[in-house]
């Protein structure tokens, strides 16, 4: 038989490293997903439920693996459903693959059924590189094209496949004037300021008698450096949700995560600093950042669209977090005053305790911050955790602690739901003999996670280590949104767009043959973590925790007081709990044992 283009572009994302691609079938796409049938496994297909989650699988694959993801869908609706996980990576600036199929070239114009313009639908999405293929001799560069942009810029490309063309002989591009003959191979180069840019920078950074630093996702794979740098400097450390796995929370200058999800000495640490290095992110609340004048500024990224672009920085140096810090370390100067070093210090211990008040505190039933609090001195050595947007991720920003070796990830830039159990699932792709835990709100769980827990059931059996943990936060409300509304806008909680339908998490787990574990019970939360992790098979724990907890900010502003108070006046159907809820967490540092 002879090589068809689906059969070649099988082949050649097969050379260029591609081992995993997710999706989900169709007759658009047949004939890559038939030669994928003939490749023998060289490349293994994981089908999801719905091709949103198999974008999803893409992102979190690159986000954990360093490679490239990449995920497929048919013509059509299959092929618009992958843009919201498309854009998960093009925020967070992920290597991702989307292969698309689309109606039959003859058919094009036609108004043809399921014929979308999907070139102009990904033209944001994929703006690196989107095309449609109209010859056979085009796939080659075509793909090549693709993988390497994507690679090499850290975006999301597309790939649309008529599908006659898929099924038509391969032929490569003639030697003739009008064609293009292109290669495999990509090397990431090794990205480095000139040196008097890194002596500017250490001249500012040696100058800071208080310096800060912010570190996100590009710091990534350079914690070492980070603490060298740290050390010299006697700086403190905050962290972006996206670098939250960037340096271990056992070290006692590292106040945790920044923002509203963030903590009081990352808050303090900013609002108090004279110098500031951001490296590798791109936080994006200018307003948890020093006052604009405050601090000197120093910022490292890769991406030269992201540099002084949330502060008005001194000195701006594109390249890598890792081989940056090598390069400027030993410009820096040791400090040798302590003071600044030795108030952060006692901040984030001081902090540590009211966070394990806050989680003690009693609830109706379960404290939601009591479920991460019981998790952190659980989580196996190697564990990769994912969490939801939602109040599930306020829990995960601030009561985890990360040691060396972890990993983990959350949709950062575009905050979007249902995202916890795909990149979980996605975990296990790219790491299968480490165990994994994904925090998921019950909004997430009813919008489109429950049926991922269908593909946990297909595959599970042939993960090296089985541990695969969701555990879902039901308190039967859209959190986050609800909170958002009282203290935001001043308003009551909506029952008609806040309450949730109350749905047994664990016994559908239970259905398609994983473990269930419910929890109702606040002394039950650590034997019921213990029991999970030392499950045979996938679990899904489910906790009945408390909606009027709130995720209280690093810092209550006057407005949002003000707020909260007109919310209780107009009359919150909740009104009792969450006055009830916000003093006991209020309370929680100097009055630890409130009722």
């Amino acid at each position: 038989m002879s090589l068809t283009v689906g059969d070649f572009i099988v082949e050649r994302l097969h050379a260029w490293g591609v081992r995993t691609i997710f999706g989900y079938p169709g007759d658009g796409i047949n004939g890559v997903i038939e030669a994928l049938n003939r490749a023998d496994g060289k490349i293994e297909f994981i089908q999801a439920r719905h091709e949103e989650m198999a974008a999803f699988m893409a992102s979190a694959y690159a986000k954990f693996s360093g490679r490239l993801g990449v995920c497929l869908a048919t013509s059509g609706p299959g092929a618009s459903h992958l843009v919201t996980g498309m854009y998960d990576a093009r925020l967070d600036h992920m290597p991702v693959l989307a292969i698309a199929g689309q109606q039959a070239r003859n058919a094009l114009g036609g108004h043809y059924q399921q014929e979308v313009d999907l070139v102009s639908l990904y033209k944001d999405v994929a703006g690196a590189f989107v095309q449609q293929a109209s010859e056979a001799a085009q796939v080659r560069h075509l793909v090549d094209r693709a993988v390497r942009i994507a690679l090499g810029e850290r975006r999301v490309t597309a790939l649309v496949l008529p599908n006659d063309l898929q099924d038509a002989p391969y032929e490569d591009p003639p030697r003739k004037h009008g064609t293009v003959h292109s290669g495999v191979g990509y090397a990431p180069p090794r990205t480095v300021p000139y040196e008097a840019d890194l002596r500017r920078a250490a001249d500012v950074l040696n100058a800071g008698e208080k310096v800060a630093i912010l570190v996100g996702a590009g710091a990534l794979g350079a914690g070492d450096e980070v603490i060298a740098v740290a050390e010299t400097l006697r700086a403190g450390v905050a962290k972006a949700l996206l670098g939250k796995a960037a340096l271990p929370d056992d070290l006692p200058y590292v106040t945790g995560s920044i923002g509203m999800l963030g903590t009081k000495p990352s808050y303090r640490l900013m609002t108090e600093c004279d110098t500031l290095l951001m490296v590798g992110s791109g936080f994006p609340y200018s307003e948890f950042l020093p006052e604009e004048g405050q601090a000197r500024g120093v910022q490292i990224d890769i991406a030269p669209e992201m540099l002084s672009l949330r502060y008005p920085m001194e000195v701006n140096l594109v390249g890598d977090a890792r081989e940056t810090l090598r390069a400027l370390l030993p410009l820096l100067n040791r400090k040798t005053n302590g003071a600044w070093r030795e108030a952060i210090e006692a901040e984030v211990g001081d902090w540590w305790k009211t966070l394990e008040a806050r989680a003690m505190q009693p609830a109706n039933p379960v404290n939601p911050q009591r479920v991460t609090w019981e998790l952190s001195p659980r989580l196996p050595d190697g564990a990769i955790v994912t969490s939801d947007s939602g109040s599930c991720a306020n829990w995960y920003a601030r009561d985890l602690k990360m040691r060396p070796g972890m990993m983990a990830s959350l949709s950062g830039g575009l905050a979007s739901m249902g995202a916890a159990v795909p990149y979980a699932i996605a975990a296990k792709y790219a790491h299968p003999d480490r165990p994994v835990i994904a925090l998921v709100g019950d909004g997430a769980m009813q919008m489109n996670n429950m049926a991922e827990l269908i593909t946990v059931a297909k595959y599970w059996r042939s993960w090296t280590d089985k541990r695969w943990i969701v555990c879902v936060f039901n308190n039967e409300d859209l959190n986050q949104v609800t909170w958002e509304q009282r203290v935001m806008e001043g308003d009551p909680k909506f029952e008609a767009s806040q309450r949730i339908p109350n749905v047994p998490y664990h016994r559908f787990a239970e259905l398609i043959g994983l473990e269930g574990i419910y929890v109702d019970n606040p002394d039950a939360m650590g034997p019921a973590w213990d029991q999970a992790l030392a499950a045979d098979r996938p679990v899904v724990l489910e906790v009945k925790t408390d909606p009027e907890v709130p995720p209280l900010p690093p810092h209550i502003t006057l407005e949002e007081a003000r707020k909260l108070t007109s919310t209780l006046l107009k009359g919150d159907p909740d009104e009792v709990g969450l006055v009830r809820g916000a003093a006991r967490q209020l309370l929680s540092k100097v009055l630890p044992g409130t009722q």
